[in-house]
């Protein structure tokens, strides 16, 4: 349960993103609000998730994946542009994250 109540904080966190992005962009009260709203909810299942999870590769997960999921956000629903640098740093992330969460050690006490 612990994953789930994490991978859903990752989705809410994009969502928020997004809709901070388009909020940012337009005159529209309903992005704030539902920037406002994603963002409780994402940090809600993360305290759940912290709960029985470690704090490092939890937050690693989650700040990780997110930065990926919100470039990747970025360039299908905001036109920007990526280029090979940028799919790198991702891919560095994202090892990085592989890394810690099937290599490491780090375990709740």
């Amino acid at each position: 349960m612990p994953a789930l109540y994490l991978t859903a904080a990752i989705l809410f966190e994009v969502i928020g993103t997004i809709a901070l992005k388009h909020s940012a962009t337009t005159n529209s009260i309903w992005y704030g609000a539902l920037t406002a709203i994603s963002y409780v909810f994402a940090f809600l299942l993360l305290w759940l998730a912290l709960r029985n999870l470690a704090l490092g590769p939890v937050y690693a997960t989650w700040s990780g994946v997110g930065i990926a999921l919100t470039a990747i956000a970025g360039v299908l629903f905001f036109n920007e542009k990526i280029d090979l640098i940028g799919l790198l740093g991702i891919g560095f992330i994202i090892v990085g994250i592989i890394l810690l969460n099937v290599f490491s050690n780090m375990q709740s006490s």
